[in-house]
């Protein structure tokens, strides 16, 4: 679903507020430029590939024969009370990748998904979720669902989104510490590594890419399509350039929310994940892993999504203070 051009809101600051995207003509911080008298709203391309819950509906209407007969057929892959050191299922790839330029010793040829949680602390995940509290707690969506993208800069406000580091300018300094993106950058390079070694390729051959972000979800009425995060949708569908997804779960499922699992949508039953804090999944992103998380039926649950592609020319860097 293409996003619609409309005026940025305004905010708790007065004064300018950009793109959600950055100005690398004029970039002193990550996704900053100058700032203005008038504020803009995000980039079209960001919104156009911001969060699921924007254009899953593309993919979620691949899903929805399958909802309605497994909705009561579960597995659970990784119960939160477990401590898991690797758990990978391989399943057979989808054609998804065929009609995207194939990339030799990284484009999926063996598919599949796996979680673990002895790549992240549990103590790290406390300090990076700290750091989307500070970032979320500036705005926040109307609806049940809140983004904080610290590439682009993009955060939710109301029903819209502004750029963070324009809309507070040089105050950004006061909010995050080179520390929190040094450790940020160092959990995207440990995932990095998981990934590649489960699925027998060369870390460097993967590259980061867009949206990239961490999600606040509760259980607030959704006020518009970026708050419908529960659609199951295809990843490689909804955004061409990725090739293997990864979720970093920041909460813990019965514990600080209720609802809110991940689930993979099998011919079958459905494969369930229940998040916790520190805990890893990932997984191919084509059709062979087709996927919605529950509706939070209580609490506050959080997230940060990491992808990551093949493709160069989709690459993005890690986010910086300067």
């Amino acid at each position: 679903m293409a996003a619609q051009r409309r005026a940025a809101p305004r905010g708790p600051e007065s004064g300018g507020a950009g793109a959600a995207g950055p100005d690398r003509g004029d970039r002193r911080r990550p996704g900053s430029a100058k700032r203005s008298g008038a504020r803009q709203e995000p980039p079209r391309g960001w919104l156009k590939a911001a969060f699921l819950l924007a254009s899953a509906v593309l993919g979620g209407l691949l899903g929805w024969s399958h909802l309605g007969a497994e909705e009561g057929v579960t597995e659970v892959l990784a119960r939160h009370k477990e401590h898991l050191q690797g758990r990978f299922t391989e399943v057979p790839c989808s054609a998804d990748y065929d009609s995207h330029k194939r990339y030799e010793g990284c484009t999926p040829r063996k598919c599949g998904r796996g979680v673990t949680d002895a790549v992240i602390t549990r103590e790290e995940a406390e300090r990076i979720r700290r750091i989307a509290e500070r970032g979320l707690s500036l705005g926040g969506s109307d609806g049940g669902a809140s983004i904080l993208d610290l590439h682009s800069g993009a955060l939710s406000l109301g029903k819209h989104f502004v750029n963070l580091y324009r809309y507070f300018g040089d105050k950004i300094q006061d909010i995050f510490t080179e520390e929190d993106f040094a450790l940020y950058r160092d959990v995207r390079h440990r995932i990095q590594q998981r990934i590649a070694q489960a699925f027998g390729i060369n870390p460097s051959s993967l590259y980061l890419t867009k949206p990239t972000f961490f999600s606040r979800i509760n259980n607030t009425e959704a006020k518009t399509t970026h708050d419908e995060y529960w659609h199951p949708h295809v990843d490689k569908v909804t955004y061409g350039s990725f090739d293997y997804t990864s979720l970093l779960y920041l909460s813990d499922y019965s514990e600080d929310f209720g609802g809110g699992r991940f689930v993979f949508m099998d011919a079958g039953s459905n494969k369930t994940i229940e998040p916790r804090a520190g805990r890893v999944s990932f997984f191919t992103s084509g059709s062979e892993n087709l996927h919605r998380v529950e509706k939070v039926r209580w609490g506050t649950r959080y997230a940060i999504t990491i992808s990551f592609t093949c493709n160069p020319d989709h690459g993005i860097g890690d986010p910086v203070l300067t």
